[in-house]
């Protein structure tokens, strides 16, 4: 069946185009709702336009989500993105949409406007050559993933529990590689409080909190283990007023991710077991993992093997990998639901001014992206 959906998709590359054109050229920064509801508006009114029944879900805090559905069957496939990106509003003037030597550029090309495209392509491929006719395809886009899925993460957790799978069209690794394994991803905050004194005058009155925070800096490094995949980050910090003021305040923020959950709750444990070393200083530890590893687990192995078979069907040798990078990918695999991630286009500058897309790829993605929803649309229930 994929070298017909191929043959559709690759017919269809024109529409394809247009539709990340028209996506990439409406600027959706998470932190504007007002942007991100304009992409969302003409995200709905082509998502109609293929046959989709579209639901805005509201927000306040973020832009409102979009559920799609096709088919009315009771089973459910679900594919998951977003169409906010990282960019500012304004960016479109410094890195405008174009197309140059094969491939196409432009803000949230990659990361992931282009994905949402291909899904669109994919599921209206299966829609018009082989519908099923007891299990339904519901996409969830989203509107605030790039700033941790806060408003979102509860809609995409409940529309998982009732699926059998979760595509997630997330950018592929290099090379075209999909992803079976996340490590998880959290943000602890680290506040140190000391006691105030004049430097030169009265330094034995004080406490100081940055030499406080210095020595924990040193005490969260040694939880990191690269080998085993557990990465710990202190990347901003901050404290004092003056130089000749002995500092009563300090605060660091630290990234931490894991390849699995158990390595999650031992950071975790470790985390909230620092304690202060300097008398008179007070500790405050807080914060968590927000996203939970996503593991190669037996049902993701069965997604990525059936998706490469389908690869296999036209000529490709499909590959894949992990990423220290998260997704909302990561709340459904950690439900068991079987969730393949990656299956979104093949680029590279994801949240850097060389984003772009490669052409080239585009029908064949579309294509195995069809391929495994007819598969797991037909399968028998």
């Amino acid at each position: 069946m994929t070298p017909r959906l191929f043959q559709y998709c690759r017919d269809r590359q024109g529409w394809l185009l247009d539709l990340i054109h028209a996506l990439v050229t409406i600027e959706s920064p998470t932190d504007n709702k007002g942007a991100v509801d304009r992409c969302g508006a003409v995200l709905a009114d082509r998502l109609r336009s293929i046959g989709a029944a579209v639901t805005a879900v509201p927000q306040t805090a973020a832009g409102d989500h979009l559920l799609a559905r096709f088919g009315t069957g009771g089973r459910q496939v679900l594919v998951i993105g977003h169409f906010d990106t990282v960019w500012p509003l304004g960016q479109l003037d410094r890195m405008p949409f174009r197309e140059d030597a094969g491939r196409l550029h432009g803000p949230g090309v990659l990361d992931m406007k282009a994905g949402i495209a291909l899904g669109m392509l994919a599921t209206r491929a299966l829609v018009d050559l082989a519908p099923s006719s007891d299990t339904r395809i519901t996409m969830l886009w989203t509107t605030d993933e790039e700033t941790g899925s806060d408003t979102s993460r509860a809609l995409i957790e409940a529309e998982a529990r009732q699926s059998e799978a979760v595509l997630v069209l997330e950018p592929a690794l290099a090379g075209g590689a999909l992803k079976t394994a996340r490590k998880g991803v959290g943000q602890y905050e680290l506040s140190v409080h000391g006691l105030s004194a004049h430097a030169g005058v009265d330094p034995r009155k004080g406490v100081n909190a940055i030499r406080e925070l210095a020595l924990q800096v040193l005490a969260v490094d040694a939880i990191r283990d690269l080998d085993r995949g557990i990465s710990v980050n202190v990347g901003v910090i901050s404290g004092g007023t003056r130089s000749n003021v002995v500092p009563d305040f300090a605060t660091a923020s630290v990234d931490v991710r894991a390849e699995t959950m158990a390595d999650a709750d031992g950071i975790d444990r470790a985390m909230r077991a620092l304690a202060a070393q300097t008398a008179g200083a007070r500790l405050e530890v807080d914060g968590g993992f927000n996203r939970p590893p996503m593991e190669r687990s037996a049902g993701v192995v069965r997604l990525f093997e059936t998706a490469r078979a389908c690869a296999a069907e036209i000529g490709i040798a499909l590959q894949e990998g992990a990423t220290g990078g998260g997704s909302d990918g990561n709340f459904t695999a950690a439900l068991g639901v079987p969730t393949l991630d990656g299956l979104g286009a093949v680029g590279d500058g994801a949240h850097a001014l060389h984003e772009h897309v490669e052409v080239a790829p585009l029908p064949a993605r579309a294509a195995i992206i069809a391929g495994l929803l007819y598969r797991l649309t037909q399968a028998a229930a």
